[in-house]
């Protein structure tokens, strides 16, 4: 390896890995939510409605927030947004024990808690490699970053269902808050000269940058350009799928009368299993049309819940469901991101891609909130799963008339 390739790879990886910690310790902390429903209920008495609610608006709140953070990254750096992201996540973990009402959970999880996340999430983070990094790189950056986001789930769950049985689920929010401060010395990398070299390096290859039409104008482009939208239509589906399994596989397992043990193993094979989905992802977005790979990717959802409702309900089924779920369950973010950015340049990648991670985060929020009203109504979530196969299939079937150039082309362009 000569010289400047090495300063390269040194580049890039100076730059990826505080990214990558960044949102393993965000969405760690984040994902493993559902594993707190059935503590609080217990202690609060508040309902699994009024919890899952709660839970709910977070789901939103994180996706609101990354567009609005976004657009100050792309104005005022990326480090003061993942600071004051990390405190706000702090803060908002850390007061949720003091909450004894619905109102209060939902301003320390619903409203804290997930804004201070959604500033250290993939938005942000994706856009800060992505504008540094030159564009045969751009998918493998992403694959990367987002399998950290599952790293943090695999060590997360297992970590706070062992901590929520052996010091109570009070003192595992405590702790969760102190984790969480760990993002900020990572944070200060990136603004780190050796991060920042990685498109100096590569410049000479790079093509130039689109002349910058400003901020309105290209969102005024985005949304009336057809296949944005539907972009955002199949990225709702996704957010109401993750949300729902997240807040309430615990439950599901539950009903099935499997030991809690089991909840945090499910929950930790989804997130080890999407390490290798996010970096297969990744990989295969630098090969194949992304269009393509998010069609089979949502269609495979629909088969593993159909499968999952129609098999016996064992510890294995679930590991296997997990695993299964596990292999798409955020690698679906790489390949809508690089849609995103083949579609309308890097410049306001943060801002764009944010917008449509609110489109998943309604979604989500959907799947939260609906998910504690069906096992109230019905004593089960099997119109959940039901509902969330039929949107599997149809996020699938709107990817196709996405309007992306064949990967040849877009290479020699």
């Amino acid at each position: 390896m000569t010289t400047s390739a090495a300063a390269r790879q040194s580049a890039l990886w100076g730059l990826l890995l505080p990214a990558t910690l960044i949102l393993m310790l965000t969405m760690g902390v984040r994902q493993v939510s559902g594993l707190f429903v059935s503590p609080i209920n217990t202690s609060t008495g508040i309902g699994i409605v009024g919890i899952s609610f709660a839970l709910a608006i977070g789901q939103f709140v994180w996706g609101a927030s990354q567009p609005i953070f976004g657009i100050i990254a792309d104005r005022f750096g990326f480090v003061p947004v993942l600071i004051t992201g990390t405190l706000v996540l702090a803060a908002g973990t850390a007061l949720t024990p003091m909450m004894s009402s619905e109102i209060g959970l939902v301003f320390t999880l619903g409203l804290l808690s997930a804004a201070g996340a959604g500033a250290g999430s993939f938005a942000i983070l994706i856009g800060a490699s992505a504008s540094r990094l030159p564009a045969e790189k751009r998918s493998f950056a992403a694959g990367v970053i987002n399998a950290g986001g599952s790293m943090g789930q695999f060590i997360f769950a297992p970590l706070t269902e062992r901590l929520i049985a052996l010091t109570g689920w009070i003192n595992t929010m405590l702790t969760l808050a102190v984790i969480s401060l760990l993002s900020i010395p990572l944070a200060l990398k990136l603004r780190s000269p050796r991060a920042s070299a990685v498109a100096g390096q590569a410049g000479a290859s790079a093509p130039a940058p689109a002349p910058d039409s400003g901020l309105r104008n290209q969102m005024r482009q985005a949304f009336g350009d057809r296949s944005y939208l539907l972009i955002h239509a199949g990225f709702f589906t996704c957010g109401f799928h993750i949300a729902f399994l997240i807040t309430h596989l615990p439950g599901e397992i539950a009903l099935c009368n499997l030991p809690t043990t089991v909840s945090g193993i499910a929950i930790a094979i989804i997130g080890l299993a999407n390490v290798v989905g996010s970096l297969g992802s990744g990989w295969l977005g630098s090969r194949y049309r992304m269009k393509y790979l998010l069609f089979w990717m949502y269609l495979s959802r629909a088969i593993l819940v159909l499968l999952y409702l129609a098999a016996p309900k064992t510890a294995a089924t679930v590991y296997l469901f997990a695993a299964g779920l596990g292999l798409t369950w955020l690698s679906t973010v790489p390949p809508t991101a690089g849609l995103v950015g083949k579609l309308f340049g890097v410049r306001y990648l943060a801002t764009l891609f944010g917008l449509t991670l609110l489109s998943h985060q309604v979604g989500g929020f959907f799947g939260a909130w609906l998910g504690g009203i069906s096992v109230a109504n019905t004593g089960s979530f099997t119109w959940m799963f039901i509902a969330d196969a039929v949107l599997a299939v149809a996020a699938a079937l709107v990817h196709l008339p996405i309007r992306e150039a064949p990967l040849e082309k877009t290479a020699a362009a």
